[in-house]
């Protein structure tokens, strides 16, 4: 039932409008996203995948799953521990999973997996430096 909710508010975004303040700006760029109090050590740590968009207030990721072991990364109190490779170095984010999104290839969907979007909680001054400027890059 939640995935049916989720397409609806997704098809009605299409036809009323996006509310999202901040612009989006498509990117790939390779990502590891794991639960920052992340409990389960025989588990993979991480899972590694991609960015699909980027704004400077948050990220949406594709990620071939939404667990680590038997824990979702999509829970409402769960905090995201991102490592972002940027041309420039790899970055540290730490952000809250907003929504989530099966991808099924097929219908223009080239790819598989979960689309997550992440908005962003807290970087380091310096992390934050090197992310605008590259945001920075995009916009042009």
């Amino acid at each position: 039932m939640p995935e049916l909710m989720r397409e609806i508010a997704n098809r009605l975004r299409e036809f009323v409008g996006n509310r999202r303040r901040a612009p989006r700006y498509r990117a790939r760029l390779a990502v590891a996203v794991s639960l920052l109090d992340s409990r389960a050590r025989t588990h993979p740590s991480a899972l590694e995948g991609h960015t699909h968009d980027l704004s400077d207030g948050g990220l949406a990721v594709v990620l071939p799953a939404i667990r680590i072991g038997d824990r979702y990364l999509t829970g409402a109190s769960h905090t995201l521990r991102i490592t972002l490779k940027l041309p420039s170095g790899a970055i540290q984010i730490h952000g809250s999973p907003m929504c989530y999104e099966r991808l099924d290839a097929g219908e223009g969907v080239t790819e598989t997996g979960y689309l997550v979007g992440v908005k962003i909680k807290e970087m380091s001054d310096k992390d934050r430096a090197l992310f605008d400027e590259y945001l920075k890059t995009l916009k042009k």
